[in-house]
């Protein structure tokens, strides 16, 4: 609890992608601000909401902290995941026994997968141009 009145804020890096999302976590009423708007203006999508969402649920601190989140790069859905990235590490920071709840959800773990890059002689990474033999 000394913690807390030490410091005003818990702070959480998420990276998605090539998204990157710094968040602040503060003592409050459970608000989530992205980008100076409330996110359920910023991601209109249901699933987006709940994957924001889903680390306050799991760790049942919905109505405890308010979520002032910077994001930058990437799409919509890169974004999404760097925000759950970085409220989940943040939760991390403001109690210790949550890891163990949000690692066994694998909110913790950075999604590493990115896009690959075009080859040479391919349309695409992989995709390649029919073939044709006559």
């Amino acid at each position: 609890m000394i913690e807390m009145e030490t410091q005003s804020y818990f702070y959480g890096t998420g990276k998605r992608k090539s998204a990157i999302a710094r968040v602040r976590l503060i003592p409050g009423e459970g608000n989530i601000i992205v980008d100076n708007m409330p996110y359920e203006e910023r991601f209109t999508r249901l699933e987006h909401r709940r994957a924001i969402q889903k680390p306050l649920l799991i760790t049942e601190s919905l109505g405890r902290y308010n979520a002032v989140v910077k994001v930058e790069g990437g799409g919509i859905s890169g974004q999404v995941g760097a925000i759950s990235h970085g409220i989940s590490r943040a939760l991390v920071k403001a109690d210790e026994k949550l890891r163990v709840l949000l690692r066994k959800e694998g909110l913790l773990t950075r999604d590493s997968r990115v896009k690959e890059r075009k080859k040479v002689g391919l349309k695409r990474a992989r995709k390649a141009p029919q073939y044709t033999k006559r």
